[in-house]
């Protein structure tokens, strides 16, 4: 059954995920691009501004840990970038684009999210008010 701690458990998790995947990114691109043979970007603020983006949705995702029933807004625009980051790295996945598969594993991850997040809203009378 889906309840209050079932959704705090979602959010702190979504919330950790983007913080540590904007943290090391943000500052150790350069290991983890060598580490997965990727080529490093011409410019690194391209990455810099993306991770620090990230960084902030792990930021939100506290929010609504913290206060579900306030910070509900904050849930929907996550659903976009969710569903939007896994999109586009699906699409880049399937044209032969994606710079390496973990991106497409991200993409998972962000759809799984997305989904929760979903069921968040869909749940939010029943469980949170």
């Amino acid at each position: 059954m889906r309840n209050i701690n079932f959704y705090r458990t979602v959010f702190i998790a979504a919330s950790v995920y983007d913080l540590f995947l904007g943290f090391i990114f943000f500052l150790f691109y350069k290991a983890i691009y060598f580490l997965f043979n990727i080529q490093l970007p011409g410019n690194p603020a391209y990455l810099h501004l993306a991770t620090a983006f990230v960084f902030v949705q792990g930021i939100s995702y506290y929010y609504v840990f913290r206060n579900l029933r306030q910070n509900i807004d904050l849930v929907k625009v996550g659903i976009f970038y969710k569903i939007i980051y896994a999109g586009v790295s699906f699409y880049y996945w399937i044209v032969g684009g994606l710079p390496h598969p973990i991106f497409a594993v991200f993409g998972i991850c962000d759809l799984i999210f997305g989904v929760l997040f979903i069921l968040y809203l869909k749940d939010y009378k029943r469980v949170i008010r």
